[in-house]
């Protein structure tokens, strides 16, 4: 009797070791077709990636193609202005960061006589520009707008307050506004540059409007030379 419960054992531990086997067998199997699926997902993942970088290096290549062109046909519009813009004209060449001298001249005229008048005026004029265009002085604040954050001039700035007190608060603006197109258009350079501007809304021209503007000045000249 103990015999046969013996070999019983035996045959049962026999069939759950074939079992266990065959447990093994079927868990490598699918450990082995989940671990090729894995690295077939991988591969294509990174393959989709390669591509994505192939398309996005072009993008940024025909972007810095574009802005370059744009810049080009930029310059070439502020050099035509140059030669066919005249007083009064709606669009044209603007120095960004050249200070305006009106309200230098008009303090001038309430305080000074004679030659003295132009004498003052291209004194201060020069001397505030040398200023503007001096990056040792730095008369700005960062501020929160919305989500950003702005550069702006710092009106507390005690050599824009002792001008101000000094000859008054137009002609602090004027600086101020240099100060801002500076900060604008050339904030590692500060000095003036030019650029296409829109006289009559008082802001930077768009390429279109600096187009149109210079093919109505191409078309007048036409009709006074025939």
């Amino acid at each position: 009797m103990t015999k046969q419960k013996n070999e019983e054992l035996k045959k049962v531990r026999k069939e759950k070791n074939e079992e266990l086997k065959k447990v093994r067998k079927e868990l490598k199997q699918i450990i082995t077709d989940k671990d090729k699926m894995l690295k077939k997902v991988m591969k294509e993942k990174k393959e989709e990636l390669e591509k994505l970088g192939d398309i996005n290096s072009a993008l940024i290549i025909k972007e810095r193609q574009s802005t370059y062109e744009l810049q080009e046909a930029h310059t070439e519009l502020i050099k035509g202005f140059r030669d066919l813009s005249g007083e009064g004209s709606v669009v044209g060449v603007k120095r960004m960061g050249e200070v305006d001298e009106k309200p230098f001249l008009k303090v001038c005229e309430q305080r000074f006589n004679g030659e003295n008048v132009g004498l003052q005026h291209a004194m201060l004029c020069s001397e505030w520009q040398k200023n503007i265009n001096d990056s040792a002085w730095y008369p700005f604040k960062l501020v929160v707008t919305g989500e950003k954050m702005k550069e702006v001039v710092d009106d507390e700035d005690d050599k824009l307050k002792k001008l101000s007190e000094e000859l008054g608060e137009d002609v602090m603006n004027a600086v101020t506004t240099a100060l801002e197109e500076l900060n604008d258009f050339n904030p590692s350079g500060r000095y003036s540059v030019p650029a296409l501007w829109n006289f009559e809304h008082g802001r930077k021209a768009t390429l279109s409007e600096g187009i149109a503007h210079m093919t109505q000045q191409i078309k007048n000249l036409k009709r006074q030379r025939t």
